[in-house]
């Protein structure tokens, strides 16, 4: 890729979990059908990278699987983030980090730590962007704001440490107009968020290293090209200098041979003091173990503390007439604090 090409397009790495909502937020940012983004299993768990016009910007967007989840071993982590590092050189503009409304956030909040270590805490605090799914799971007049803010503490942290930045592709009536200006929405909070940087882009040590490193095989290919060219033409041992239209040609496949960094993943996730419920058990079934974990502490922020309220006082009355008092003290707590809600506004 020329010099002139990386620094005038968009780069956003999108990270999110091996399943539809990661291949949704490429498809809607690109206007590409799902077909065009591939289904099939295999693909899907492989870094993929789509270039595309997207509000009238050049957009590059770099697909990950979810190398943070505990489903993935060390080994799936190195070969993950080597790729979208090496796709998303010289630096990406924004990292979109996708989080279901419907599932405990434990998972991203490692995703961030990780981040922090990898690039610096920059690269949290300014190049972060949260991207909410599975908005569905909210009420039909309850706006995404209030509902983080009224009854998910995990997502209200998670969204603070990203610089207050987040945004969703969902909750549209599904027309065309209205998903391009969430997807401008979206583009302009990504410049925004560049411009108060004061960077071109998300830059470090290892960003620059990974671009030194495409760079030099790109120059390498050159030259041997060149080398068996002049040993057919018998040409002089003089070679002309390498030109960017050269090395544009030649990117992706140095890319393909540079996607092997030699990355502490222990440091980067560190395993702590866990006990798995098995000695013998695979990393799939400890993923499983602590997703399972991780819905057992997050379930009393899923059931709204009025209704919760309300259920305890049903049960202390006790009976038919319990159950009727709970109800209404539930109804009458939940409307009371949605007015204080409105009122703090």
């Amino acid at each position: 890729m020329a010099a002139s090409a990386s620094q005038s397009e968009l780069r956003l790495v999108v990270l999110g979990p091996i399943k539809a909502e990661n291949r949704t937020a490429v498809c809607s940012i690109l206007g590409l059908e799902d077909n065009q983004q591939g289904t099939d299993a295999q693909e899907v768990q492989e870094c993929t990278r789509h270039r595309g016009q997207a509000a009238g910007r050049q957009v590059v967007v770099v697909s990950s699987p979810a190398w943070y989840s505990s489903a993935c071993s060390p080994e799936e982590r190195r070969t993950h983030i080597s790729s979208f590092i090496t796709l998303s050189s010289p630096g990406p503009h924004a990292f979109l980090l996708c989080v279901s409304l419907n599932e405990p956030a434990h998972d991203e909040s490692k995703a961030l730590d990780a981040l922090a270590k990898l690039f610096g805490p920059a690269a949290v605090s300014t190049n972060t962007i949260v991207l909410f799914t599975h908005t569905e799971e909210l009420g039909e007049d309850e706006p995404l704001e209030q509902y983080i803010m009224t009854w998910r503490k995990d997502l209200q942290e998670l969204v603070g440490r990203c610089g207050d930045r987040y945004h969703t592709l969902e909750r549209c009536s599904g027309e065309a107009e209205e998903e391009g200006k969430k997807v401008e929405e979206l583009l302009e909070k990504v410049e925004q968020a560049v411009r108060e940087s004061g960077t071109k882009h998300l830059s470090c040590p290892l960003y620059q290293e990974a671009e030194d490193r495409v760079r030099q095989r790109q120059i390498e290919i050159i030259r041997q090209r060149r080398g068996e060219e002049l040993s057919d033409n018998t040409s002089s041992n003089s070679q002309p200098e390498v030109t960017e239209k050269e090395m544009e040609a030649v990117r992706e496949e140095a890319e393909r041979s540079t996607r092997d960094f030699d990355l502490d993943v222990d440091s980067i996730f560190p395993s702590g003091n866990r006990v798995l419920p098995s000695s013998a058990t695979p990393s799939f079934l400890w993923g499983l173990w602590e997703k399972l974990m991780g819905w057992i502490r997050w379930l009393p922020t899923l059931v709204r503390r009025e209704a919760l309220f309300g259920s305890l006082v049903g049960l202390f009355v006790g009976g038919q007439i319990g159950g009727t008092v709970g109800a209404t003290v539930g109804s009458v707590a939940t409307e009371v604090s949605r007015r204080k809600t409105e009122k703090t506004k």
